[in-house]
């Protein structure tokens, strides 16, 4: 998890954390997984269930748009476009869930489905759930589908800041032990870019 520093008082704190899945079915629960702890680290638990909602329609979308296509994919099928990004997003009073993907379609708008309809239901509860939502394509390329959740409450934050991710009685000190630490996890990452 990020925090931004803000001159924002206590009672309006801004954070973000996202996460790169690939383009699978599994996405979705790993997803929600990842909403969970998120929402909980962040003492914003009482949006759980409508935030869970939509992370797993909007992230439901980005499979069906850019995954590989096939039921049960080898890791050769996949490819860098099909990655999809999910960002969690805490500013002010506002829960923001945001899904990256690389298609290039145009989303469809929320359309109310017949009795018959087996699916077509998602994004009508996307909108009906969240405050505003929509659509934008970034510069880089691909789509974001946003949606923002309002908070029925503030978190309790202390002194305005959200906790770290790793708690400092965890944390690797500073100095040779991190310098390792660190070189190895950017050395994992590289590596597996490399095999992209």
């Amino acid at each position: 998890m990020r925090t931004r520093p803000s001159a924002a008082p206590c009672h309006s704190p801004r954070a973000w954390d996202r996460l790169t899945l690939v383009a699978l079915p599994t996405a979705v629960s790993c997803a929600r997984a990842f909403a969970i702890c998120t929402l909980r680290w962040w003492g914003v638990t009482h949006v759980t269930d409508d935030a869970l909602l939509v992370v797993s329609e909007l992230v439901t979308n980005a499979v069906k748009a850019t995954g590989p296509g096939t039921p049960y994919p080898t890791w050769t099928d996949v490819t860098a476009n099909h990655i999809l990004g999910l960002q969690l997003r805490l500013d002010g009073p506002s829960l923001y869930v945001e899904v990256w993907d690389s298609g290039c379609e145009t989303l469809a708008a929320a359309r109310t489905p017949t009795p018959d309809d087996e699916g077509g239901r998602g994004l009508l509860l996307v909108q009906t759930l969240a405050t505003r939502w929509g659509t934008y394509r970034p510069t880089p390329g691909g789509k974001i589908v946003w949606a923002e959740l309002t908070l029925p409450r503030a978190p309790a934050l202390a002194a305005g800041r959200l906790p770290l991710r790793v708690p400092p009685h965890i944390r690797v000190p500073a100095g040779k032990e991190r310098e390792q630490v660190e070189s190895a996890l950017m050395q994992r990452v590289l590596d597996g870019l490399r095999r992209m």
